[in-house]
């Protein structure tokens, strides 16, 4: 479906009435994949935080049923229809978090999987999933972060994996190269965001959940039955306490939140010694044969 705003903010919100200026103190909060899943729960928490919605996700009729809790629910919801794997759905949405109420809180969530071998990948289907995973993060994150900075608030969350943090581990499944390494990407560039605009007022956080009970692993035929799954709640409740923690990655199941300082300070490591004019004594020599 291509992309298009379909339901207006509520006529109180366009006022200039007194009830237009206790509106526009609400803040306002866009939601990528916010049909299902972890961004719908995201998207009923703030809503009963005292957030007005901006739900983005392919699927009309999915956004209208989301968007008709909200209201219930307190928010003032307005739909956006945009597919962010393709560039007309990116520039849609960039264009409304560049418009006037310009939002307060971004969660990059829409993503799906792409599991299997890599030598058997369908890379029309692996393209897609770059351009939504990579592409869209980076376009509506640049299109938010200017107006967060400047008033000297603001969140963003980018949804990412545990199993971004997989790469050297041997496993049998699932064959992930395409989809972990996207998520591994999330990881780097929130991470570099982090550093770049610290002490604006904005926070920024990768999310990392395991496995969680959404229709994710339904659409892949199936939820791995081997691992345990969080409800999508309860990883937005975490996700916000450590926003409040000024934690950078979020990992809902790490108990040991040191593993990833010792993580950052391996890799920070490896960068210091790597800056020198002169290689390893490992490679002084050639092997023979």
């Amino acid at each position: 479906p291509g992309a298009g705003r379909v339901r207006p903010r509520p006529r109180h919100l366009r006022t200039g009435t007194k009830e237009d200026i206790m509106a526009a103190a609400r803040p306002l909060a866009l939601v990528t994949g916010a049909s299902s899943g972890i961004g719908r729960a995201y998207a009923e928490r703030l809503a009963a935080d005292g957030h007005d919605l901006i739900l983005v996700a392919r699927r009309r009729d999915r956004l209208e049923e989301a968007a008709a809790l909200l209201d219930r629910l307190g928010g003032a919801a307005e739909i956006l229809a945009a597919d962010l794997s393709e560039p007309a759905g990116i520039a849609a949405v960039e264009q409304r978090i560049a418009g006037a109420d310009r939002p307060d809180f971004l969660l990059n969530n829409a993503g799906f999987g792409n599991y299997g071998p890599f030598v058997e990948t369908d890379m029309a289907r692996a393209d897609r999933q770059i351009d939504l995973h990579l592409k869209a993060t980076m376009h509506l994150c640049r299109a938010a972060l200017p107006g967060m900075v400047a008033r000297g608030r603001g969140s963003i969350v980018n949804v990412a994996s545990t199993l971004a943090f997989t790469a050297p581990v041997r496993m049998e499944r699932p064959k992930r190269a395409t989809y972990a390494a996207s998520k591994a990407f999330i990881n780097a560039f929130t991470q570099i965001v982090a550093n770049e605009i610290e002490g604006s007022g904005v926070r920024v956080q990768s999310l990392c959940p395991g496995v969680v009970r959404t229709e994710f692993h339904d659409n892949l035929g199936g939820r791995p039955p081997q691992f345990p799954a969080l409800d999508p709640g309860v990883v937005v409740d975490a996700s916000l306490a450590g926003l409040a923690l000024g934690e950078v990655l979020c990992v809902p199941q790490l108990a040991d939140a040191g593993s990833l300082a010792r993580v950052s300070e391996a890799l920070t490591s490896v960068w210091n010694e790597s800056r020198t004019d002169h290689v390893a004594p490992r490679y002084w020599s050639r092997p023979s044969g």
